[in-house]
Parts: C-alpha cells; sequence; structure tokens
C-alpha cells in the first residue's frame, strides 16, 4: 500500500534522507523509530506531500504523491505532531471543513463526526470553540478529523503526545482496529513500548538510511541478542548502548 523507492531528501548539502526503500502491504501497523533528527519527520512530510523528495519515488495505493498527488492524497489520513487547527471554529465546524476538503457527503459527515466525538467523550464540547479545548482534546479533534473519510493509509507522527492515560488507551485501540479493517498505519513515535505493543514491523532510521528493518525477532536477529524490550534492541542496533550504561551507572546508588 505504501511504497518507497530510494527516497532522498537534501536541504542544501545536507542529507536528511538518504536512500529509503519501504514496502509496506494494506493492513500492516509500521513502526518508523530513530533518534532526534535521524530523517523521520521529513519522511513522513513526503510521504503526505508536503515536502517534495530530492529523488525517489512514493506510491500510495499505486499512486505517485508527486505526480497525482490529489488522487494519493485522498487516500492518506495525517496526524502531525504539531497539527495545526482553527482555534475560532467550533469541534463540529472543523470536521465538517475536514468533510468538505474530501467531498463527504454531508449527511454521512455529520453521522460519523457525531460518533467520534461520543467515542472520545467530546460529545459535550462539540459546539465550543476549540480555543477552550486542552492539548488532549484538541489531539483528539485532529486523530477525528484524520480518520473521517475512512482512510486507506494513516501517516502519524507521535499520536499519543499530550493524551491521557485514558485517551492513549483510546487511539491505541482505535488504530488497531482500522489495521484489522485493511487499513495502513505509517507510525513514528518515540514511545518504544507502544511500538512494541502495536506494531508488526518496525524500521529503524538513522542518518537518513534504514539501519535495521523486519519484527522484534528480526531484530532481534540483526542485534544478535535476545533482547526482551525493543528499547534494549534499539540502543544495541544504534550505538547507544554506551549511553544507556552510562545512565544506569548514574542510577546506581
Amino acid at each position: 500500500m505504501i511504497q518507497i523507492q530510494n527516497l532522498v531528501k537534501h536541504y542544501g548539502t545536507f542529507t536528511a534522507v538518504d536512500g529509503i526503500d519501504l514496502n509496506i502491504p494494506a493492513g500492516e501497523f509500521f513502526g518508523c523509530l530513530g533518534p532526534n533528527g535521524a530523517g523521520k519527520t521529513t519522511t513522513i512530510k513526503m510521504l503526505v506531500g508536503i515536502l517534495k523528495p530530492s529523488s525517489g519515488r512514493i506510491l500510495i495505493g499505486g499512486k505517485n504523491i508527486v505526480d497525482t498527488p490529489v488522487t494519493a492524497k485522498k487516500m492518506i489520513g495525517y496526524i502531525p505532531d504539531r497539527p495545526f487547527i482553527y482555534d475560532k471554529l467550533t469541534g463540529l465546524e472543523y470536521l465538517a471543513f475536514i468533510a468538505d476538503i474530501y467531498e463527504m457527503d454531508s449527511a454521512v459527515a455529520e453521522e460519523k463526526s457525531h460518533r467520534f466525538l461520543e467515542f472520545f467523550d467530546l460529545t459535550n464540547h462539540g459546539g465550543e470553540l476549540i480555543e477552550g479545548y486542552s492539548h488532549g482534546m484538541k489531539q483528539k479533534l485532529v486523530i477525528s478529523g484524520a480518520l473521517l473519510h475512512d482512510p486507506k493509509v494513516l501517516i502519524v507522527d507521535e499520536p499519543i503526545v499530550g493524551l491521557d492515560p485514558k485517551g492513549a488507551r483510546q487511539v491505541k485501540d482505535l488504530f488497531i482496529d482500522i489495521c484489522k479493517k485493511g487499513a495502513t498505519i505509517f507510525m513514528s513515535t518515540h514511545s518504544l513500548g507502544i511500538a512494541q505493543a502495536m506494531c508488526d514491523r518496525i524500521g529503524i532510521i538513522q542518518h537518513g538510511k534504514v539501519i535495521a528493518l523486519g519484527t522484534m525477532d528480526d531484530l532481534r536477529s540483526l542485534a544478535k541478542k535476545d533482547h526482551e524490550h525493543l528499547e534494549d534492541l534499539f540502543l544495541e542496533l544504534t550505538g547507544d548502548t554506551d549511553l544507556e550504561n552510562l545512565v544506569r551507572k548514574m542510577a546506581t546508588p
């Protein structure tokens, strides 16, 4: 469902993404991990058509995101790490605005909007201006908007940030459910526990390249270590085991 072929992005002389190749089938929950500055967010912005690749191709459902952007973007739901929403709209007005962008039937959009608000315990706030929402409420509204048109591909950058434990559990359950129904999820996160619990496969990016790819068992084989937790594998594969040992020594009385 997502095909990334020799993807490169240059900023002047700096190469942020350096020849990434990925093939993510329909129904897969894919986790993208990496240290800060590894190229994760740049990759995501190219996936959704915000940035144009310096070279390489991105196909969404077989459609090139650069050559046929409207067709490709209709299949995508996008949840950025720092979402922008219009504070002077109400929650319901925002969802109606999103529905208009995707040319949804108004009656269907209204019914689904109310369903999402109920799911996220926002029913009593649908008529309120977004400027009065907490960060967590805004995040739930953005997630609702991204899923409103039943996207075939959901691209997510740090979805759980700012959510309380109940909201985080609701989002995790929702994501797993849409994957079971055939949607593909590409998620970037620093929450390694969430990635381990939810993702079918994981790709680790460092210095703009994919340095490890596969299931937990695949990553254990690559690391040549039988670590139980993804955090340990991540540190091993990215060469940060010295940092891990230092932190442990500092925590030892």
